[in-house]
């Protein structure tokens, strides 16, 4: 890339930053984090007390941000928790999909009209992929996290423990561009409503199973296993994401078939390591419910002890 390339991105970056949002660097042309990972930490530095992912690394710091951006045309992540944001990402669908099937933005619409709701109108940003992103503030009474197709298919959120594409950066060719109303309004409580995890009546919550169910020591190597899938598909190489996202879920399957891992939380972990090597939430989601559903199909009992 040109030098006024990098300068064009270093201006996004700083401007995000003048309005209070927390930037980090991603690599250039792509949405992946240009910040080592924890396998790959060197343990010294900001990480000398431990890793410290790019949601802590992320900063508002003019200087820190000149430094990193002198090193290279860095795309600019932001990261919405911090900023106290939340963004709605409309997707398109996979290019191999039916022509006619309805894009996030459609969804929405659909969604809005059952709600008996107009279509919310703020900052909106055009991606790459020709979907958008709309900003909206996040509601102080809730701390909101990532949603992936919760609310509607091609319809995902971005909240704490996640970060969008900055407008100014370039993905494909393409760049992320403001293309709807610059003034950001607040989340419609109605949308907050479907956002917020429902709380489970005391009343009805079943009762928790014995500690002794399930060894503590079955647990220990579910989540190790986990840990490894997870980093295995932090380190896969281009052109072999997808499949080794789908290779590594169903390695992990077989925990959630035996009860030692929750669906949810192996969804959430393998969906957060998808989308930072790369692959759109749609795709994420896709694979890893097919490769879950996959290993709930054809899991073994478990072994029995010798």
């Amino acid at each position: 890339m040109t030098h006024e390339c990098n300068t064009t991105l270093l201006e996004a970056a700083l401007r995000a930053a003048e309005r209070g949002w927390p930037v980090f660097p991603l690599r250039p042309g792509s949405k992946r984090p240009a910040l080592h990972g924890e396998t790959a930490c060197p343990r010294t530095g900001i990480c000398a007390g431990g890793h410290v992912k790019w949601e802590a690394r992320a900063t508002t710091d003019p200087d820190r941000i000149r430094a990193a951006w002198s090193a290279g045309p860095f795309n600019v992540g932001l990261a919405t928790g911090p900023a106290g944001l939340v963004v709605v990402d409309l997707d398109k669908p996979k290019s191999n999909s039916s022509t006619d099937a309805p894009d996030g933005a459609a969804n929405l619409l659909a969604l809005c009209e059952r709600a008996g709701q107009p279509v919310p109108r703020t900052r909106t940003i055009r991606t790459a992929s020709g979907g958008q992103h709309l900003y909206f503030s996040a509601p102080a009474a809730a701390r909101l996290h990532n949603t992936a197709g919760t609310i509607a298919p091609l319809v995902d959120t971005r909240a704490w423990g996640g970060y969008v594409v900055a407008a100014g950066s370039i993905v494909n060719g393409h760049r992320y561009e403001v293309t709807g109303p610059a003034l950001i309004n607040p989340l419609p409580g109605w949308l907050r409503q479907l956002l917020i995890p429902a709380h489970p009546n005391p009343t009805t919550v079943p009762a928790v199973p014995a500690p002794a169910a399930v060894p503590l020591r079955t647990h220990r190597y579910a989540a190790t296993a986990l840990q490894r899938e997870r980093e295995t598909v932090r380190a896969a190489g281009e052109g072999r994401r997808n499949a080794t996202l789908l290779a590594s879920v169903r390695a992990v399957g077989r925990f959630v078939a035996w009860g030692d891992l929750p669906r949810h939380a192996v969804e959430t972990a393998f969906q957060e390591e998808g989308e930072a090597i790369g692959l759109t939430p749609a795709e994420c989601r896709a694979t890893i419910t097919s490769a879950l559903n996959w290993s709930l199909r054809t899991c073994r009992p478990r072994p029995e002890a010798a």
